[in-house]
């Protein structure tokens, strides 16, 4: 989905009203491109039925079940999944690289939806197994910082300090390793669960960190956190630490200001104020990084005040498909001056401890992104990429030209339109044959799978992404982000509410923020001015 045409009505209109008025205008325009919440169905049933529309333990549909053919035809509209798989295969050794994004995007990508795209998948090993479970979500369905805080009350409290005393009130429990401050670990010398993440009985209150296995070589460095996903890599866990950091630092703002205030509300206030900041980036780094306009997004929540699209948020099938950007992950990075394979960072955070906060930011922000797309996914993910197939057809997902028609735009016509032409005479070629293997296993364009079409679309002009999936990131994150309850009429929009809520202190910081750049400024030494951020330096738009 192109932005050229919003930021031709913004670049006319810019002058003639103000900039809230103009970013309220692209919102709705962008979130009203298909029906908006509530769906009317979820992967619990292929009926509309009471359960349906109010378990969400599953997880919301944009579109009803599509009901695929049961046998296998000669051109079959769900070709064996060893052969999809290929199509997601970067065949040469050398992945194309994207020309505008960090690695620090995918990260940031990676980091914020772990906190509410949350598959249920069985754990313990053995993993991605049960169909029931690809249908199925742990998600609390809104951008509440779960990977930090915890998705459950239970386990927020053994996450907190407890009994906290002078200088301590408000906090999450961290420690000191090389004078920079880190969750605490997961894992005692033993390599059992710390008794302190476990309740009266010693049962486990935090998640089991997914895909860890007994024995693992990186155990030892695994953090105690909210999520089971943020420990997935260094990447996301640095993420996660620097958010922990600028809740406690919050927290002792607020008791030298508030000092009669009891633990209680303190943490919750540092909270919530935490929440917003990270909703503010969202908008105004990453979505902006995503966006082609020369238009930058706000993150003005009064827009999402009385739109009718306000509505509370319940995560669909397709969403959580959709943000299966493995293609943006490189094979290798440079990292602390060396190369490194992807998969030696897989659950294993020494990198981050031993390189510190700082020059991890910027590491990451050295490298590259590798380009969203099909042929491109590093060789480590291509399991993954066949487990995503797998559950687009266990949820029965509807076809790639029926997600287009739905989200108002035309449908493709031919695997040659798909895939477009380029300037490059190699990389016309490769389109070539990859339309012409899409036809060997599709047969006809109305037949493509969701998933595989997502990324078969080529990058947009100025942007990271391709052209469905930008529009449908584009309707789902401002549709979820802007009607966030801390954000609401009567709490953001209500200045003596508004004041409770954050208070004048929290509100000073949150209008300070723009950035992931300036909370680690805050909270890390030997920064400088050292680059970090999700735009390649060497960025140009076309």
């Amino acid at each position: 989905m192109s932005l050229s045409f919003e930021s031709l009505v913004a670049g006319a209109l810019t002058a003639v009203v103000g900039q809230d008025e103009i970013n309220a205008l692209l919102i709705n325009s962008l979130v009203e491109k298909a029906r908006t919440r509530p769906h009317p169905w979820s992967t619990r049933y292929p009926y509309i039925c009471w359960t349906g529309l109010t378990d969400r333990t599953y997880d919301a549909r944009l579109l009803p079940a599509y009901p695929y053919p049961e046998v296998d035809a000669p051109k079959t509209r769900r070709p064996p999944i060893q052969d999809v798989v290929q199509l997601f295969e970067e065949p040469t050794g050398q992945q194309r690289e994207c020309p505008k994004s960090t690695c620090l995007f995918p990260a940031f990508a990676q980091y914020l939806t772990d906190g509410f795209i949350r598959t249920r998948v069985s754990n313990p090993a053995p993993f991605h197994t049960f169909d029931d479970d690809r249908r199925r979500t742990t998600s609390n369905h809104d951008i509440d910082l779960s990977p930090l805080y915890g998705r459950t009350e239970a386990q927020t409290n053994v996450l907190r300090v407890k009994d906290p005393g002078p200088g301590q009130k408000g906090r999450l429990k961290s420690q000191l390793i090389k004078k920079e401050e880190f969750p605490l670990y997961l894992f005692d010398q033993n390599g059992k669960m710390d008794p302190q993440f476990a309740d009266a009985s010693g049962a486990a209150v935090l998640d089991w960190p997914l895909g860890l296995k007994e024995g693992a070589p990186g155990k030892a460095t695994i953090f105690a956190v909210g999520g089971d996903r943020a420990n997935a890599n260094p990447q996301v866990a640095m993420i996660n630490t620097l958010f922990l950091r600028e809740h406690n630092r919050l927290a002792g703002l607020l008791e030298k200001r508030f000092g009669a205030w009891d633990d209680e509300r303190i943490f919750q206030t540092a909270r919530n104020v935490v929440i917003v900041m990270f909703i503010k980036i969202v908008v105004e780094e990453y979505i902006n990084h995503i966006n082609t306009s020369l238009f930058k997004f706000i993150a003005n929540p009064q827009v999402a005040w009385h739109a009718k699209w306000n509505r509370p948020n319940w995560m669909t099938a397709e969403f959580g498909l959709l943000y299966r950007w493995h293609s943006l992950i490189p094979e290798n990075f440079v990292l602390d001056g060396k190369t490194v394979n992807g998969v030696s960072l897989v659950l294993d955070n020494s990198l981050l401890i031993n390189t510190g906060l700082a020059n991890t930011f910027v590491d990451i922000s050295a490298n590259n992104a590798a380009e969203l797309g099909l042929q491109n996914s590093p060789s480590f993910l291509w399991q993954i990429e066949a487990n995503s197939v797998q559950q687009a057809r266990t949820n029965n997902i509807s076809t790639f030209n029926a997600y287009r028609e739905a989200m108002s735009m035309d449908r493709v016509a031919s695997f040659e339109e798909l895939v477009g032409e380029s300037d490059d005479e190699p990389e016309n070629d490769r389109r070539r044959q990859l339309a012409r293997r899409l036809e060997e296993l599709y047969g006809d364009i109305d037949n493509l799978e969701f998933y595989v079409g997502l990324f078969a679309e080529p990058r947009v002009k100025n942007g990271p992404l391709p052209e469905l999936l930008m529009a449908m990131v584009a309707m789902d994150a401002f549709s979820q982000a802007l009607t966030n309850p801390l954000l609401s009429e009567h709490v953001y929009g209500d200045p003596g509410n508004r004041e409770l809520a954050f208070t004048d202190l929290g509100l000073q910081e949150i209008e300070a923020t723009t950035c992931l750049k300036d909370i680690l400024a805050r909270n890390s030494s030997g920064l400088g001015d050292r680059f970090v951020g999700m735009t390649r330096q060497d960025w140009h738009r076309e």
